[in-house]
């Protein structure tokens, strides 16, 4: 049994306190076991609420990859980089384990969604994970900022509509990544909770990663796509990372969390907010991004 299912079933069953204490065993024996660890041979980055829950699931499946052993979320390499070499690498599979279970050829990632936004995340990676690729979901930059506002909102993290959001975001994000570079130990809660247009300029984040890593480690999935028509997306990006050919029977969408439809005036405004970013990112994508297309064929503007 995998340690993810022990801990599921702990809470279930247990009390927090259990579950902490629990959390933490696994925890420090991956840590003391760490030599004998995989490291990961692709991250997922992000972009936060932008299917990555779902691909998470659908390579969980694949039989070349064996998961991270505890959680999906690891975010080493934004404000859990002070925990050092050895944590990181407890969270991954006991390599011998991990070729009996999948006869021999064995990879595992992660998948981090606040990596792609993060100042630093790119330079740890290149620097600590020589080789490793990178995998970027990017979605409809209009529809993953509301469905970020959402997701703060439903947290606690948010306590303002959208549009008021949208309107501090300029103030509240106001020097957050000279703060970042300055102490990078610490976690700045407005540039992670309250980016909604930020993180959806999807170009520049990629760019970072292309800068630090090289273009060839860099592959990135047209999320709405990928809902629409998964082999489209999967076949090459299984083909890239060196895997089998395989596909899911089906693509389940997880961690949706619908709500009320955007004003269309304010949908096509947000649109045009991100126009050049989205042309930019058709640059570096080598096509067109799928949303791009669609507006263009509805007459919508942006």
């Amino acid at each position: 049994m995998h340690v993810r299912s022990l801990l599921t079933k702990a809470r279930r069953r247990l009390p927090g306190g259990v579950e902490r204490t629990a959390k933490a065993v696994v925890s420090a024996w991956g840590t003391l076991t760490a030599e004998t660890r995989m490291l990961p041979h692709f991250i997922v980055v992000g972009a936060q609420r932008s299917g990555t829950t779902t691909l998470f699931r659908v390579l969980n499946d694949h039989p070349d990859i064996v998961r991270p052993t505890a959680s999906k979320g690891i975010g080493y390499f934004e404000v859990n980089y002070g925990k050092g070499w050895r944590w990181y690498r407890g969270h991954f599979p006991v390599r011998w384990l991990a070729k009996l279970r999948t006869h021999g050829h064995a990879v595992t990632y992660e998948s981090s969604g606040y990596y792609l936004f993060h100042p630093l995340a790119a330079e740890r990676i290149a620097r600590d994970l020589p080789g490793v690729r990178i995998v970027v979901m990017v979605r409809d930059p209009v529809e993953r900022a509301y469905s970020a506002h959402r997701h703060e909102l439903r947290r606690g993290y948010e306590t303002e509509d959208f549009e008021a959001a949208l309107a501090l975001e300029p103030e509240r994000l106001a020097g957050e990544e000279d703060r970042i570079r300055a102490d990078p130990a610490t976690d700045r809660y407005e540039h992670r909770h309250h980016a909604y247009l930020g993180r959806s300029r999807y170009a520049g984040q990629v760019q970072r990663f292309v800068d630090a890593l090289g273009p060839e480690r860099v592959h990135l999935v047209d999320a709405d796509r990928f809902f629409s028509e998964p082999a489209a997306e999967l076949v090459p990006l299984f083909e890239w990372l060196g895997l089998s050919s395989w596909l899911p029977a089906e693509v389940e969408q997880w961690n949706a969390q619908p709500r009320e439809p955007m004003a269309p005036e304010l949908r096509e405004a947000l649109a045009a907010r991100f126009a050049d970013s989205d042309a930019a990112l058709a640059v570096l994508m080598g096509r067109e991004p799928s949303w791009v297309a669609a507006r263009r064929s509805t007459g919508e503007k942006g």
